[in-house]
């Protein structure tokens, strides 16, 4: 059973699509997704300096664009998709609930829905890597953040305010090391509450498909079956924590057996190789690892 997952914020890096656009037609197709979000896509992810793309307007809708460009690469029909974060958009149109258009028009105005929600006050988010989870959580609580990401046991993302997160680093759970990450904001936190409220004003002239394949949902790792539902949930996400540990294991009692990650690819295989023993994984970083891919596929 195949799965192909897309990456969330943070995965892009500096000139990570550059060897993408010697493949035949992709640097068309992303010239017209460019006038459908408003920015340079190619510019973007070849030139552009590491701060210019980790600017959340920038950074969403060139990760959905690079995710999809790297789907019609392969030209793979998988059995299950699921995106972490704003990859959701991007899963979302591999399943069909959305054009393509939609899905880019949609992270367009999530990504700035979200940088303005940014701007309000000063936020970040901070990976917790080991420690009990139940200790971790508590302390969470204890300094007013949220559990943002729970990606996989041992690996959870907090968010909340510089204060918060300061504090936190001066008085962490035990066996717990914490890493501060460079993001804009408090994604998938309260403070993005302005944001959601932008997204569902954005998609309410939108009627979502129903998925024709397996769609898994960030919010509690549920397959969704009804288009709308799974608009409403996507919507919803952008406040509230994104449970990619539940998406495995959802992945797991399916029965899936190979994952391929998308471009950019790295972080969510990593995760699945300890979370997901025995599930055959390949990420996406360059075209040469179409051919590994197509190996899985065959």
């Amino acid at each position: 059973m195949l799965a192909i997952v897309a990456p969330g914020q943070g995965a892009q890096t500096p000139g990570f699509l550059t060897p993408w656009l010697e493949l035949p037609g992709l640097a068309d197709r992303l010239s017209t997704w460019s006038e459908v979000v408003g920015l340079d896509l190619i510019a973007y992810g070849t030139s552009a300096e590491a701060d210019e793309i980790r600017d959340t307007a920038v950074a969403q809708p060139l990760l959905v664009a690079a995710a999809l460009a790297a789907a019609e690469a392969l030209g793979a029909e998988p059995d299950l998709v699921a995106g972490h974060s704003v990859g959701e958009l991007a899963a979302a149109a591999l399943a069909g609930v959305l054009t393509t258009e939609q899905a880019l028009t949609l992270v367009r105005e999530r990504g700035q829905a979200m940088a303005k929600a940014a701007s309000v006050t000063e936020t970040g988010m901070t990976a917790v890597l080991g420690g009990e989870e139940a200790e971790v959580l508590a302390a969470l609580d204890r300094h007013g953040l949220t559990p943002a990401n729970i990606n996989a046991p041992g690996q959870i993302v907090a968010g909340g305010t510089v204060e918060q997160l300061a504090a936190f680093a001066a008085d962490p759970p035990p066996r717990a090391r914490l890493r501060p990450l460079s993001v804009a904001g408090a994604f998938h936190t309260r403070h993005m509450a302005p944001a959601v409220d932008h997204l569902r004003q954005a998609a309410a002239d939108i009627t979502p498909a129903d998925p024709r394949i397996t769609l898994l949902s960030n919010a509690d790792g549920a397959a969704v079956a009804s288009g709308a539902e799974f608009l409403d949930r996507l919507i919803a996400q952008v406040s509230n924590p994104v449970r990619w540990d539940s998406c495995m294991e959802t992945m797991a009692a399916l029965g899936v057996t190979h994952m391929i990650e998308l471009t950019p690819g790295g972080t969510l295989t990593a995760i699945a190789k300890r979370a997901l023993k025995g599930v055959t994984t390949v990420a996406l970083k360059t075209p040469d690892d179409l051919d590994a891919a197509r190996e899985v596929l065959r």
